[in-house]
């Protein structure tokens, strides 16, 4: 489905206005082409560190009329981010190019998502095109293949755009810098981000997570400059692709974790718990819940964890916190959660429109972190988040009952390419069976420290020093370098 945004168009008194601006100072134009990219570098304070040193301004999507109020108070010119239908020719190319890299990087998950496109093809002339479209990609799945296809990917989204509405707009605020805060999820930002490379305005971008690379298809645009979470994202990236300058590539941790290590977002226990309706003087177990394409059946999983802590004395007995995924609009855990008052299922603080996660979200899941006594997930960053607190993390390495193996296997998850290194470091417990989660949840609740050492070097191995609370200080600095270099 494509989205094309409603928001204010173009004012032209705010061109007038940053074009007397520019003279005076560098300018940033940051691009916002998903909600995340608000709790990254808006809440977290990294573009208002930005707007101290250089001028900024915003292509957004629009989430509520009040965000958008304080995005315009907070940078000034803030401009609807927009996006325009392509070129049939361009979009099979782009999903040519994306099936070449997914067939030549073959990751664990590059093979997730290609049993899932294949799933997704029901119908014969669905399955028919497909085909079609795996065999033309098969070919092309080399490095030589990859560069070519690229090459004739750029030059026709070039020469068959539709609309030239971001070349005026950046030719008039003329800024040194785009910056497009999320490398993927991002189709809404690709006319933007091309329109500034056609004019030869530098641009960089923001690799989201510690699994894109591997797991969310090709970097169909060539960014001038990346800033990344570690250095094995780093060192991935180069060796994905080699026409990236090594000297281009920050390694900046990243500002959805700052929140974590920034005091004011710390709760009382007594205080969290009366927020969510716990009782402070019991041990909280958090789950932490996937996507439903990717875990179908969850909600068993999570009822099973919660019959077996029945069986615990009732002033002992450990209280379920259940933070459903954002993301999952299904509804599938209502019918739990009306049924079952024993598990704890507080209501999650993001925006519906473009999925935005609100300010006071930060503090919820900070808090959950901090005080819960263990955490569940399948194969989940909420795993890192879990070791930065030293908290037990137990994975679901086994099907609900109603998820025969031959649909998928939730084991199959703990060999994806990003998230093995973190079972082989022994930092995280996978649970192979039902009888063994609530064996190691009991474990964890009656030794906590166990598995500590194993914890705290898997976060020093993969994060260094950047979890300080000032990921969003370092991505300013780097930006405002590159604004006025």
């Amino acid at each position: 489905m494509r989205f094309r945004q409603q928001m204010r168009p173009f004012n032209e008194s705010e061109l007038a206005l940053a074009a007397n601006d520019r003279a005076s100072s560098p300018r940033i134009v940051a691009l916002i082409p998903r909600g995340e990219v608000i709790r990254n570098f808006v809440h977290s304070g990294a573009l208002d560190e930005v707007a101290r040193s250089v001028d900024v301004s915003l292509f957004s999507i629009s989430t509520n009329s009040e965000l958008d109020e304080v995005l315009r108070n907070r940078f000034g010119s803030v401009f609807p981010l927009d996006e325009f239908d392509e070129r049939w020719l361009v979009r099979f190319q782009r999903e040519i190019l994306d099936i070449s890299h997914n067939r030549w990087i073959w990751s664990k998950a590059a093979q997730e998502r290609w049993r899932l496109r294949d799933a997704e093809a029901v119908s014969v002339k669905q399955k028919s095109k497909h085909l079609l479209k795996k065999a033309v990609g098969c070919t092309f799945a080399n490095r030589p293949g990859l560069s070519f296809l690229g090459r004739v990917e750029r030059e026709s989204s070039r020469r068959l755009r539709t609309t030239d509405s971001y070349e005026r707009l950046l030719s008039e605020l003329k800024p040194s810098l785009v910056f497009n805060g999320s490398h993927i999820h991002s189709k809404i930002a690709t006319q933007a981000v091309q329109a500034a490379q056609w004019l030869g305005i530098p641009t960089a971008t923001f690799i989201f997570s510690w699994d894109n690379l591997t797991s969310q298809g090709r970097i169909m645009l060539p960014y001038d400059y990346f800033l990344v979470w570690n250095e094995a994202l780093k060192d991935q990236l180069l060796e994905m692709y080699k026409w990236i300058k090594p000297d281009n590539v920050f390694v900046t941790g990243t500002p959805q974790f700052d929140f974590h290590f920034r005091s004011e977002f710390y709760l009382s226990r007594e205080d969290y718990c009366r927020h969510i309706g716990a009782d402070p003087r019991r041990p909280i177990i958090f789950y932490a819940t996937g996507m439903p394409n990717h875990m179908p059946g969850e909600p068993e999983i999570v009822e099973r964890i919660a019959d077996g802590l029945m069986e615990y004395p009732p002033h002992l007995r450990p209280q379920l916190l259940v933070r459903v995924y954002p993301k999952d609009r299904s509804g599938r855990f209502e019918e739990l959660e009306k049924r079952r008052s024993d598990i704890l299922f507080p209501k999650v603080a993001w925006e519906a429109a473009w999925l935005t996660p609100k300010y006071e979200d930060s503090y919820a899941l900070v808090n959950a972190l901090r005080h819960c006594a263990l955490g569940i997930n399948v194969a989940s960053t909420v795993s890192l988040e879990l070791c930065m607190f030293d908290k037990p993390v137990i994975n679901v390495g086994y099907n609900p009952e109603s998820v025969p193996a031959s649909v998928l296997s939730y084991a199959d998850y703990y060999e994806f390419d990003h998230y093995k290194p973190v079972v082989d470091s022994g930092a995280v417990h996978v649970a192979k069976s039902s009888a063994e989660m609530l064996s190691l949840i009991e474990k964890c609740i009656v030794d906590p420290g166990t598995g500590s050492m194993k914890r705290r070097s898997l976060v020093d191995r993969m994060f260094g020093s950047t979890l300080d609370g000032k990921s969003s200080e370092r991505v300013a600095q780097v930006l405002t370098r590159l604004a006025t270099k």
